[in-house]
């Protein structure tokens, strides 16, 4: 999943900034990694069990975005979380208006 910001493609990208929510789409989470299906499955099976993310039980990938640099990874990120609730539904209403579950539909699927 790429934004029109974003022309870098998945193979070639090693940073990845991410908005997870749980099954009610209720509270959204924004980080960054280097290993999507490695974050992804860390929060799903709640690895770290005293994280924001395993508290509200966010397992479910909205959005990603790519990028093959760390400091303008880190950067997007930043931007994402001072923006408001409503410009993060927007972002993630733009490439994924369902709300499907990233990590079972495409990055994850062989890990399920």
């Amino acid at each position: 999943m790429f934004n029109g910001n974003n022309k870098i493609g998945v193979l070639y990208a090693t940073y990845y900034v991410y908005i997870m929510t749980n099954s009610g789409n209720k509270v959204l989470y924004t980080g960054v990694t280097n290993d999507l299906v490695k974050r992804c499955i860390e929060h799903r099976t709640k690895e770290h069990e005293h994280s924001f993310t395993a508290r509200y039980n966010l397992n479910k990938l909205v959005y990603y975005e790519a990028y093959n640099d760390i400091n303008v990874a880190i950067g997007r990120e930043k931007q994402i979380k001072a923006g408001s609730r409503r410009k993060k539904i927007e972002l993630i209403m733009k490439e994924n208006s369902m709300w499907l579950d990233l990590f079972e539909t495409s990055i994850g699927i062989d890990y399920i």
